[in-house]
């Protein structure tokens, strides 16, 4: 019943799929006249991202606990009547058509199917930078704020310059705030859009690019091979293909239930929205902002 899932949407969720009545799942608490499944319990501890299973008898004795004191609460608010509560129906109504919507798009991505193994390599082949020929990089990286008229200037500093020490030697007698930072990291670890040009870079090099406060300045200190066999990056290159086929097969589900809707934008939102502005081109030889992303290459460990 949804009133039950005042306390936690997530676990209310969850918890409302199995019947503490169920022989099949014995009883771990009575709270007054309502039952917790030790089902329940194992729900609940699965949705705790600190949990660990070595925890074991200790952590579910807190767990229970806790869908005691949340089951006290329930019962109370209802003995309030605060499910009758126009606030409290509106969160509950937003919460069953988040649940729904939610629990549709996992099933159209269930159906997208799983990368074959041709796709695999022939992404493993077409990424060298990320697998064949991947590479350690220590990097060395500047954000400059500087306006956008000062930016061709700061280029062929950098340029002139002799060494590092040199260019922010000149930033800071310009006044131009910059902060610096060195890292390393691995190619999966680093923007596609700069990984195609990091690794054509040597020792020294740097790289510039443009950023809404001003310039990114970084520079390529050195770097190692640490090449990626095919046969280890395949379960990572299946997971993030598997994922973006997923994200894809859902978007194109959108775009077809829209295409068959009738949708009338109105009162305020009478006027249709603008379509979305197309990204405007990147200058020449700039690349992505230079930061580690992780979510948009398979990873691994070193």
């Amino acid at each position: 019943m949804l009133k039950r899932g005042l306390g936690v949407l997530a676990t209310a969720l969850t918890l409302a799929a199995c019947s503490p009545s169920d022989p099949d799942h014995p009883v771990a608490a009575r709270v007054n006249r309502e039952e917790i499944s030790e089902r329940q319990v194992d729900a609940f501890i699965k949705q705790q991202p600190q949990a660990r299973p070595e925890q074991g008898e200790a952590l579910s004795r807190k767990a229970l606990d806790q869908l005691i004191d949340q089951e006290l609460a329930v019962q109370k608010a209802e003995e309030l009547r605060l499910h009758k509560d126009p606030k409290v129906l509106q969160q509950m109504e937003a919460a069953r058509r988040q649940i729904l919507a939610a629990a549709y798009a996992d099933q159209v991505r269930a159906a997208a199917g799983k990368p074959t193994q041709e796709e695999v390599q022939r992404y493993y082949d077409a990424n060298p930078a990320l697998f064949a020929e991947r590479r350690i990089y220590n990097l060395q990286r500047l954000d400059i704020e500087a306006p956008p008229e000062q930016l061709d200037t700061l280029r062929a500093r950098l340029a002139a310059s002799k060494n590092l020490t040199e260019f922010t030697a000149y930033l800071k007698a310009q006044n131009l705030r910059f902060a610096a930072q060195q890292t390393v990291a691995a190619a999966n670890e680093l923007p596609l859009a700069s990984l195609g040009t990091l690794a054509q870079m040597k020792d020294g090099q740097s790289l510039l690019n443009r950023t809404p406060n001003g310039l990114q300045v970084v520079i390529l200190l050195s770097s190692r091979p640490q090449p990626v066999d095919l046969e280890r990056a395949r379960p990572m290159i299946e997971n993030f293909l598997g994922n973006q086929r997923r994200n894809e097969h859902w978007q194109q589900e959108l775009k077809t239930l829209r295409a068959a809707a009738k949708i009338e934008y109105q009162g305020r939102f009478a006027t249709a929205p603008a379509a979305p502005a197309a990204s405007a081109p990147a200058a020449a030889g700039a690349s992505a902002v230079l930061a580690p992303n992780p979510s948009t290459t398979p990873q691994y460990t070193h």
